[in-house]
């Protein structure tokens, strides 16, 4: 009898006939020989009383500046109520279930308040309850840190829960139950001619996630490639197989040049475009101080550009104010484009394949949009722009790559 972790996500537990759905897949689990373990969202999103965000707009009303730990602590509370909530609604369908934290399901955290990382996990507890064939319904995106405070797992954590007890019960696979079919070739809602992918690469997996994609997090993919523990992306309110995660369908790169080097095309928006002028400064690590200075403000930086006379990169819009105000502290001259967002192409097979970027630019430059700074990988190129722009630009490129064909 193997172990399976189903993670259910807000949507999934959001009222009473989802959560009858939700225990139809649990049942259907254990009837087919498994032992499962639940992990759980906060119910639905805002405003809905217990989801996350209007937890944190309570807490906020009775005080601007919430400190990390009080955050956490109130932030937690969603994904408790769905634990009990959900234990009940198991019981009454005929299953022995119950509800846990996070630290009572063993999980342990580093002490980085509202982005903690899992830094062990004692299995115990759960074995013995699995054991008992009671189903332990844990609540996600939570742990514990050494001095005994709760602490969150940031955005997305109730994912890396699921993928983390996976590993840690060495189970056969984890189950992520949202409300999409599956892993798509780009968001639908942008891209009407996206489609549907049976099987994903880990590797391509983990760079859609860090791109923009918002089917798992990326930390999950990250520990189940690490544990070599399958990843199936399912929807709680249909029967669909979904999209399997893992080492990916087989090619020989070496001996073909594959027709389809794109397997998925993602996005983002929200981002600013920051520019340094660094000509008028003597010494060799003005970049460094730059991007130290940065770290050691919190101020996460993606897609740089470091050249002789000047430094490029994007952050976040929530963190631009802070940007500007940390670059005009150490006194350089800056320029910011905010409104901005990304698009990009992965596919792990583009490693090696010429003429990738060339189609990129084309396709973008035939749709009349304005690339204002590029980055690549072995598995990805991502194009910066306007906001208004990238919606055109994942239809152009989808066309343009045809991925998942």
């Amino acid at each position: 009898m193997g172990i399976i972790v189903q993670k259910f996500g807000g949507t999934s537990v959001a009222s009473r006939d989802s959560c009858a759905k939700v225990a139809a897949k649990v049942k259907k689990a254990i009837g087919a020989g498994n032992k499962v373990v639940v992990v759980v969202s906060a119910m639905g999103r805002r405003p809905a009383p217990y989801a996350t965000d209007t937890l944190l707009d309570l807490i906020s009303s009775y005080c601007q500046e919430v400190e990390s730990r009080e955050r956490d602590a109130i932030a937690s509370c969603g994904e408790v109520i769905s634990a009990a909530i959900l234990a009940s609604a198991l019981k009454a369908e005929g299953l022995n279930a119950m509800s846990m934290t996070g630290f009572q399901a063993g999980i342990m955290t580093d002490g980085n308040f509202t982005d903690a990382r899992i830094s062990s996990i004692d299995t115990s507890r759960l074995s013995m309850l699995l054991e008992e064939g009671i189903v332990p319904v844990v609540a996600g995106f939570q742990g514990m840190n050494r001095s005994g405070d709760i602490t969150t797992l940031g955005r997305g954590g109730s994912d890396t829960t699921a993928a983390a007890l996976a590993a840690a019960l060495k189970a056969e696979k984890v189950e992520i139950y949202t409300d999409v079919e599956g892993v798509m070739t780009a968001d639908p809602r942008i891209v009407p001619e996206a489609r549907f992918q049976k099987n994903v690469s880990y590797h391509d997996m983990a760079e859609m996630a860090n791109l923009g994609s918002k089917v798992v997090h990326p930390r999950a993919v990250e520990i189940a490639m690490k544990s070599r523990t399958p990843l199936v992306i399912r929807n709680t309110f249909s029967e669909s197989e979904g999209t399997v995660v893992d080492d990916g369908p087989i090619s020989d790169v070496g001996s073909t040049v594959p027709d389809k080097p794109v397997s998925g095309i993602t996005h983002t928006l929200g981002v600013t475009r920051v520019l340094i002028d660094i000509s008028g400064k003597s010494g060799e690590d003005v970049s460094l101080e730059v991007l130290n200075s940065l770290a050691a403000a919190g101020i996460s930086i993606d897609m740089i550009s470091l050249f002789a006379d000047r430094v490029a990169f994007i952050v976040s819009d929530k963190d631009a104010d802070r940007t500007e105000a940390c670059l005009s502290g150490m006194g350089f001259e800056f320029s910011t484009k905010r409104g901005c967002g990304t698009v990009s192409v992965v596919g792990q097979i583009m490693r090696g394949i010429p003429g990738v970027m060339s189609k990129v630019v084309k396709a973008l430059r035939d749709a009349g949009i304005e690339i204002i700074q590029t980055s690549d990988s072995h598995n990805s190129i991502s194009c910066l722009m306007r906001a208004e722009d990238v919606e055109r630009a994942a239809r152009a490129l989808h066309s343009e790559f045809e991925p998942g064909m």
